[in-house]
């Protein structure tokens, strides 16, 4: 197969992408890179020609790469994720609409383009967890503990980004209430349907001890990672969730993660990718939801009661162990109101 990655500046000396491109490349395929930051792109002859089975994004918020990909994607190429998910989890304003309009566990929203705007939300909804909305990795995320500490500066600036008086790139920020949680953030990730818990330390919890590492993924969390893929209609993608008090709570979704603690990360996101390069990705308008589904923890999500259809010749991928736990049948649920309640 001959495929196309698109890898922004920030990531040019990440293992996620640039290991997949080497794997794919050992597995005997063609792969161009392109930089949208650093290179010239004769943009008409490379994506009108067509001679690529897919584009691959590896993108910040707001970079050229995601233009480049709905390029693509606009002479009907095929796009790894799907360029409408892709931006559809890149504005955070946006995702937490959409996500909380289809029942899932997401914060209530407050959006502003100046931080001191937030004040105007009642005390006793703070501490605010306050956040770009085209952020990424963590950056410029911070805890206001009152209003009047709406204004303290900002350590963390976006990548490229204009400091303001606030510290912020200058564009809209979104605030959460804070939900209260051991400190310790836990990543799903999703890889073509199959599903990998882990933990990390949080952001905002810098000094509580984490070690990273793979967990088992309980049947609610399986089940709001699937549905989120299911609501977004992405492929590759993580899920930031709390454990909350009143359950488990979204508060981050992002596509091409950087799948750490994932066993065989490479192996299997290179794998997903040339699957995804011939079946094409999902696609889906963000209202469409598919039925039921059976969730097993290392396994393709499927329609519970069917039997799956029949499957691409695969690549053979040695070594891959499978993962120790799984997840029984997970059944669509009705998150109450009362677990909406927080941000980071």
């Amino acid at each position: 197969m001959r495929l196309c990655f698109l890898v922004e500046e920030q990531y040019r000396h990440d293992g996620m992408p640039l290991e997949v491109i080497h794997q794919l490349r050992a597995w005997g395929h063609q792969v161009d890179v392109v930089w949208p930051g650093r290179s010239l792109i004769r943009i008409s002859e490379a994506i009108q020609a067509g001679s690529h089975d897919a584009w691959v994004l590896k993108t910040v918020s707001g970079g050229p790469g995601l233009t480049l990909l709905e390029a693509a994607a606009s002479v009907g190429l095929t796009t790894v994720n799907d360029v409408r998910a892709i931006r559809g989890v890149r504005d955070k304003a946006l995702a937490a609409v959409i996500a909380r309009s289809k029942g899932l566990p997401v914060p209530v929203t407050y959006a502003a383009a100046r931080p001191e705007e937030f004040a105007e939300i009642a005390e006793a909804e703070f501490p605010l967890v306050v956040k770009p909305a085209d952020g990424s990795s963590g950056r410029a995320v911070r805890l206001v503990a009152t209003p009047d500490r709406l204004l303290d500066p900002v350590d963390a600036v976006e990548p490229g980004g204009a400091a303001g008086p606030d510290g912020a790139g200058g564009g809209l920020l979104i605030a959460q209430p804070y939900v209260p949680n051991s400190g310790t953030d836990l990543k799903v990730y999703s890889v073509a349907g199959e599903l990998y818990a882990t933990e990390r330390c949080s952001p905002l919890h810098p000094a509580h001890a984490v070690r990273e590492r793979q967990v088992p993924l309980t049947a609610e969390v399986a089940g709001i990672t699937a549905e989120i893929g299911d609501v977004f209609g992405l492929d590759l993608y993580g899920v930031d969730i709390l454990l909350g008090p009143d359950g488990p709570v979204v508060v981050d979704i992002n596509d091409f993660p950087s799948f750490r603690q994932v066993p065989d990360a490479v192996a299997r996101v290179s794998a997903a990718v040339l699957d995804l390069a011939r079946r094409g990705t999902r696609g889906r308008e963000a209202s469409v939801r598919e039925p039921v589904r059976e969730v097993f923890a290392g396994e393709p999500v499927r329609e519970a009661g069917r039997e799956p259809e029949p499957e691409p010749e695969p690549v053979s991928v040695a070594g891959l162990p499978t993962p120790p736990f799984a997840v029984p049948s997970v059944p669509r649920t009705n998150w109450p109101a009362a677990s909406m309640g927080g941000g980071r």
